[in-house]
């Protein structure tokens, strides 16, 4: 299975400077889960993963939401529209 994965290994230069951020900001995120772990990897592993699901789970909550007030908006005005 893994031979089949061919990936490409990027140096911190080829990364746009989004990119870059995005990784710094990981790292440092990853820092604090270590240090609130007090340096158990695997505990913070889990913690980061689960607090990730988590958020994941409350932005596609939030997502449909807004879905269902975007077509409950759209039915009320086509039904506006036809009543005239």
């Amino acid at each position: 299975m893994h031979a089949a994965v061919v990936r490409r290994t990027m140096l911190c230069d080829d990364l746009p400077a989004a990119v870059d951020a995005r990784r710094a900001e990981a790292e440092a995120i990853a820092e604090l889960y270590l240090s609130a772990y007090r340096g158990n990897e695997r505990a913070a592993l889990v913690a980061a993963i689960a607090d990730a699901l988590a958020e994941l789970a409350a932005a596609d909550q939030r997502t449909e939401a807004v879905r269902r007030q975007v077509s409950r908006g759209y039915v009320r005005g086509r039904r506006g529209r036809a009543g005239r």
